[in-house]
């Protein structure tokens, strides 16, 4: 549980350092806030639209797995994926060597492929730049709304349909950068889980923050509703992890009680004035 909650806490403050630079960025026009799949980050098809992207590529995956027993096709993925995301970060604090700095992060974990914590800070690095570009490139409704639909659909497809614990199984059998690695004291269990559920409290965390920022709320005051909404979530995965560990065998999917404890704490800082 600690070491999860530092990893939660390393991805969620780097996401939100990355995300206010973007809205930074924005506020003196150096960059363009748009949505993901129209030019309204307001629009509600951003959110429906991100969703369906991610049942398809879903369903991808699940062919590859089940098509392609080999890992090249996987470790590539992985290499675009640690590249594209660790050069936005990089390019934060580091812009005259991100690109040599994001080549030297993808370089080292293929030398190190089982070394545990250089593909946890892979995850973490991955996490920080994807859920900061999709929050500051969604409103707040469609972000809440994107949310809604991934936690039914987590729902259904862990106890339903039972794909995404198929998914899982195969995702962390091949040690990708796609989930964080959490061994026990003792290093007898490695417990795994998904980034998803660190990319989508941040990306609800960034959303509200770049809202509040954009209607002129000053920094940092704009980051507290930030910060309530990522507490409900990590009480939310903590109690999820809890309750999986007392319960070992049976798969609970972790979004959708971090849904509801973030709802209860954005709403709360509605109510305190953001």
């Amino acid at each position: 549980m600690a070491k999860l909650t530092v990893l939660f806490i390393a991805a969620q403050v780097l996401g939100l350092v990355v995300a206010v630079n973007f809205i930074g960025s924005i506020q003196t026009g150096e960059m363009e806030r748009t949505g993901v799949i129209t030019e309204n980050p307001e629009d509600v098809e951003n959110a429906i639209g991100l969703f369906v992207y991610i049942l398809v590529f879903t369903g991808v995956l699940l062919l590859a797995l089940h098509f392609f027993k080999g890992e090249w096709l996987f470790r590539l993925l992985e290499i675009i994926v640690v590249f594209t995301t660790s050069l936005i970060v990089f390019f934060v604090f580091f812009p005259s060597v991100a690109f040599m700095l994001a080549v030297l992060l993808v370089i080292t974990r293929q030398l190190l492929p089982t070394h545990i914590w250089l593909r946890n800070l892979s995850s973490v690095i991955s996490v920080a730049a994807v859920g900061s570009m999709i929050g500051i490139s969604l409103g707040v409704f469609p972000t809440l709304l994107f949310m809604v639909l991934l936690s039914v659909y987590d729902f259904i497809a862990v106890f339903k349909t039972k794909h995404m614990v198929t998914l899982a199984k195969g995702i962390t059998k091949k040690n990708l950068a796609f989930t964080f690695a959490i061994p026990s004291k003792e290093l007898k269990h490695q417990f795994e889980l998904g980034t998803g559920d660190m990319v989508i409290p941040l990306t609800f965390a960034v959303s509200v923050m770049s809202a509040a920022a954009l209607a002129g709320i000053p920094f940092p005051n704009y980051i507290l509703p930030a910060g309530l909404i990522l507490i409900g979530s990590l009480v939310g995965l903590l109690w999820t992890i809890d309750y999986s560990s007392k319960h070992v065998g049976k798969a609970l999917p972790a979004l959708p009680p971090q849904t509801v404890l973030m709802l209860a704490m954005w709403l709360v800082g509605k109510a305190i004035g953001f």
